[in-house]
């Protein structure tokens, strides 16, 4: 186990959290990832940084089959202008972390707070997500609620938006993570 890991596995037992980790094969894709693993329990997420016009950045996690439109996402986050991939230096550069094993545990390593967190409301229905723990040849099952916890310990509140919901310009997608309920609101209203 390398020192990231280490700080990870660390951090997790401090907020009371014993995952589950299993090996998984090496892939490059989520379709070649999905191929190879076969049978495993729990929901496989994808995990994206993106950047808006302004250069702010998000990771989203998402259901690993959840198609998302880049085009109007900003809309549902807040962001900037429509979003784009950040690079993969930025990724290593602020997360610390290789494309291809980015996970939303990555933003530990942001003391900066530059990285905010969108998580796909969808997935909280899930009993287990399952994340890279900084490798893509191990996963990691945790519950939907360890992982607001998690971004919490990191000093920021993670964004939680409902992918799957069409947002025009005149409404915003909001969340209630208390109550799990998701609100579409007339951006014309004001509430």
């Amino acid at each position: 186990m390398d020192m990231m890991q280490s700080r990870l596995f660390d951090r997790l037992r401090s907020l009371g959290m014993s995952p589950d980790v299993v090996p998984y094969p090496a892939h490059k894709t989520v379709e070649e990832g999905k191929m190879l693993r076969g049978v495993m329990v729990g929901t496989f997420t994808k995990n994206l940084l993106l950047k808006d016009k302004k250069g702010r950045l998000y990771l989203v996690v998402a259901h690993e089959d959840r198609v998302i439109d880049l085009r109007t996402l900003h809309r549902k986050i807040g962001a900037s202008g429509r979003v784009g991939f950040a690079s993969g230096d930025q990724m290593r550069e602020i997360l610390a972390v290789e494309p291809g094993a980015l996970t939303p545990f990555a933003v530990m390593n942001d003391d900066a707070g530059k990285v905010g967190v969108v998580v796909d409301a969808t997935l909280f229905d899930a009993h287990q997500l399952n994340f890279h723990p900084f490798v893509q040849t191990l996963s990691m099952g945790i519950c939907p609620r360890d992982l607001v916890s998690f971004v919490r310990s990191c000093e920021r509140e993670p964004i939680t938006v409902r992918l799957d919901i069409d947002c025009t310009e005149q409404a915003m997608c909001t969340e209630n993570l208390s109550s799990g309920v998701v609100v579409m609101k007339s951006a014309q209203d004001g509430k």
